[in-house]
């Protein structure tokens, strides 16, 4: 791996995990010393974050993690329910139906209610949400579109951290997941579509929700409520499915 490579996968997971929170300065040369890396791979490594809206440069030697508030969410949602309901779609049509079963059958082995709940069930839960998206790219074969799912899921890390330990909504997000691989794998794509457009909904927010409790807790002051998406169209509700 090249030097430059090294230092934008480890930067890139420390700012998707928190190590590097918003607003951390990455001085030069001090993350060039820390890395173990000369100054030029390092700034090809923060070009490439920056490229990905992950970090900003505030001076020529000092560049820091870009925050990422409620409007941000918002937005990376707008883009992800565009591609994502596409996609479903477009893996309903084309996608590898037996795969998709096998998928639905893993979401429901899961129980993030029971004795999957701890970090270990929790991590395999994410494990199996990757197998999810590497299917669906698959299935969709369309180079574009996997390029801009990629892009959008870069910053879905960070988001998904907001409302990583609320165990209801992982174990709705199960049922949502298993449902939308269900209906891909019985290549009904009016219903994947649908189902990941309930998904998308839930988990907006939820994770609204959870930043609004976030910014509670630090500042001491109640926040107002935020605003909630849309209503998911339709009569499909996924509350409460096993």
């Amino acid at each position: 791996m090249r030097a430059s490579d090294r230092a934008y996968a480890t930067l890139l997971d420390e700012i998707q995990s928190g190590v590097l929170r918003p607003g951390a300065v990455l001085g030069e040369v001090e993350q060039a010393a820390r890395l173990g890396v000369s100054r030029t791979p390092l700034r090809e490594a923060l070009g490439r974050l920056a490229g990905d809206g992950l970090v900003a440069q505030q001076s020529p030697r000092v560049t820091v993690v870009t925050a990422i508030d409620a409007d941000d969410i918002r937005e990376i949602f707008e883009v992800r329910r565009a591609l994502e309901e596409s996609a479903a779609r477009l893996a309903a049509e084309r996608g590898d139906a037996a795969a998709f079963a096998e998928l639905a059958r893993e979401f429901a082995r899961v129980d993030l209610d029971g004795g999957d709940a701890g970090a270990d069930g929790r991590d395999a839960y994410y494990a199996l949400i990757a197998d999810f998206d590497l299917a669906l790219d698959t299935a969709v074969a369309n180079d574009y579109l996997t390029a801009a799912l990629r892009t959008v899921r870069t910053h879905l890390v960070r988001v998904r951290r907001l409302a990583r330990d609320n165990p209801a909504r992982l174990a709705a997000s199960v049922a949502e997941h298993r449902l939308i691989a269900t209906a891909i794998s019985a290549r009904d794509a009016d219903l994947a579509a649908h189902a990941t457009h309930v998904h998308l909904h839930n988990a907006l927010h939820s994770i609204l929700e959870s930043l609004a409790a976030s910014t509670s807790s630090t500042t001491g002051t109640v926040p107002a409520t935020a605003p909630a998406p849309e209503p998911a169209e339709g009569p499909l509700d996924l509350k409460g499915r096993s």
